[in-house]
């Protein structure tokens, strides 16, 4: 879904594949594997390449990320501040 809604972006700003793709530092490869969803490109470069055709990743206005933000800050503070490592032997011979 995301990489249809990238190649909407794209397509609405009326952006080739190698404009999107010379913007974003990347091959056009690159670009057709996003934009087709397919595993293997780095979260990052999708990220940066929504953001390039204007895609909204978190939420469709200020307040509302402003919302989940203080949301996700409380429960950050309610779990430990860090995880220990168990020290159960994990069984794993099958």
């Amino acid at each position: 879904m995301l990489g249809k809604l990238i190649r909407l972006g794209r397509i609405e700003r009326g952006m080739t594949a190698q404009d999107l793709a010379d913007r974003a530092g990347i091959s056009r490869a690159t670009l057709y594997t996003i934009e087709k969803g397919k595993p293997g490109s780095e979260i990052g470069t999708v990220f940066e390449v929504a953001a390039l055709a204007g895609v909204r990743l978190f939420g469709d206005d200020d307040r509302t990320l402003a919302m989940h933000q203080v949301r996700l800050d409380e429960k950050l503070t309610l779990l430990p501040k860090s995880v220990r490592p168990s020290k159960r032997d994990v069984d794993d011979d099958f």
